[in-house]
């Protein structure tokens, strides 16, 4: 087995026919961190010409010249495979320390437990807790409120036609649905020179919901790399409301940014406007527009993306209930963590953190 750097063209290849891919680990997210100032690299493990594992790394000076080390969405292998791993990782940690960083990063696109639409883990189901043991086995540790979520929501298409997935639906969910249609709601794909509109009302979401939304800035670089190679989308629900000198316009209603990418449909960033959102459900008709897209382009799954951790009795959680009426289930992934690369560097730093946390 070889540990070498590898170029953006072997990266894209095998990453697209892992099956642990994930719109994260792509050249064009490396592209998007690139333009923000970080560095970006290839790497892979090699058995003769064959790649084994692999991962996209992205670097950035973060203290007293030390470079943070991340694979967003990676790396890519099979976590259960505890010889691949132990020589991918360490081989890792080899070339980040001699790359001036201190640490790394990951976040796979991994799955650990199976788990029903309520939370419960399948009976039968399969289960990865051995990946996790191998990371931690090799020093890494979870990073608690990290900013992938860990928790999604997931429906499976697989084939199946528009009657089948809307069977499948509760009741308000379907009837949610209905009215939109019956109020003419349409959706519609933004243009780049519309990315203001989408902005607009994830602005006053987020406002309202109490969350960071990202800059106008950020949608039009995810816009210019993925929109043209077909990997994002970023739709309106509008209706048309007529004013008072009688003539009308489109009023913007909710929008929301996909990304398409492998075999998943994944809903990203969304927005709704309050003044509207009961008398139109235009929320409803966005989702099973997108919905009917992915079966209808053969994608295999639509993820709804984060949901506030696994579903209980004991607390209410307004986004995961509404994900849940279009069926579906929990995805449980292995969450993120972090691996100390020089370990005395690591460990004054985490001292001056902890010292300067005293003195707020």
């Amino acid at each position: 087995m070889t540990f070498e750097e590898i170029s953006e063209a072997e990266f894209r290849d095998f990453a697209k026919h892992s099956p642990y891919k994930s719109f994260m680990q792509t050249p064009e997210i490396a592209k998007y961190r690139e333009e923000n100032g970080w560095t970006a690299y290839y790497l892979a493990a090699k058995n003769g010409s064959e790649i084994k594992a692999a991962s996209m790394l992205v670097a950035k000076p973060t203290f007293l010249g030390k470079s943070t080390f991340i694979a967003p969405g990676g790396p890519l292998l099979d976590l259960e495979d505890q010889p691949l791993v132990n020589f991918f990782i360490i081989s890792l940690k080899k070339y980040i320390k001699t790359h001036n960083g201190y640490i790394l990063h990951i976040s796979p696109y991994y799955e650990v437990t199976e788990r029903d639409r309520h939370g419960t883990p399948v009976e039968g189901g399969f289960n990865h807790q051995n990946a996790i043991k191998n990371l931690k086995n090799l020093g890494f540790a979870e990073v608690k409120n990290a900013s992938q979520p860990k928790i999604m929501y997931a429906l499976d298409i697989n084939g199946k036609s528009e009657n089948e997935l809307m069977a499948d639906f509760k009741s308000n969910t379907r009837g949610h649905i209905r009215k939109a249609e019956k109020m003419n709601v349409k959706v519609r794909e933004l243009k780049k020179d519309e990315l203001g509109i989408f902005k607009t009302i994830t602005e006053k979401t987020s406002k309202r919901r109490e969350f960071t939304d990202k800059s106008l800035t950020y949608y039009e670089q995810m816009y210019d790399l993925f929109v043209p190679r077909k990997e994002a989308m970023f739709l309106v629900a509008e209706a048309d409301e007529k004013l008072t000198n009688g003539n009308s316009n489109s009023t913007p209603l909710s929008a929301a940014m996909f990304m398409l990418y492998g075999d998943e449909v994944v809903y990203l960033f969304s927005g709704s406007d309050e003044a509207y959102m009961k008398e139109y459900n235009a929320q409803y008709e966005l989702q099973w527009h997108m919905i009917k897209y992915a079966a209808k382009h053969h994608f295999k799954r639509y993820n709804f993306y984060g949901i506030d951790g696994l579903p209980s009795e004991d607390k209410t959680d307004g986004v995961y209930e509404f994900k849940k009426g279009f069926g579906g289930h929990v995805i449980e992934m292995i969450g993120t963590y972090e691996l100390p690369v020089d370990q005395k560097f690591y460990q004054l730093k985490k001292l001056l953190s902890n010292l300067k946390n005293r003195g707020k």
